[in-house]
């Protein structure tokens, strides 16, 4: 077994974990920035009922 080879796997694995570890961290930041950008979003307007507004008048003039 060459040591060479081992010490390399053994930093790349470190990395590996290293890389993942940002990436969670990355993706948490970027769950918590758009959880704060939805939370201040205003609430929608309620859109009148159509059933109360339509068919109420009717225009008689051409």
């Amino acid at each position: 077994m060459n040591i060479a080879s081992t010490a390399s796997t053994s930093q790349v694995q470190s990395q590996d974990a290293v890389s993942i570890l940002m990436l969670k961290k990355a993706l948490d930041q970027q769950q918590a920035a758009a959880a704060q950008m939805l939370a201040g979003l205003p609430q929608p307007v309620r859109a009148p009922d159509p059933s109360a507004t339509v068919g109420r008048t009717i225009d008689t003039f051409a």
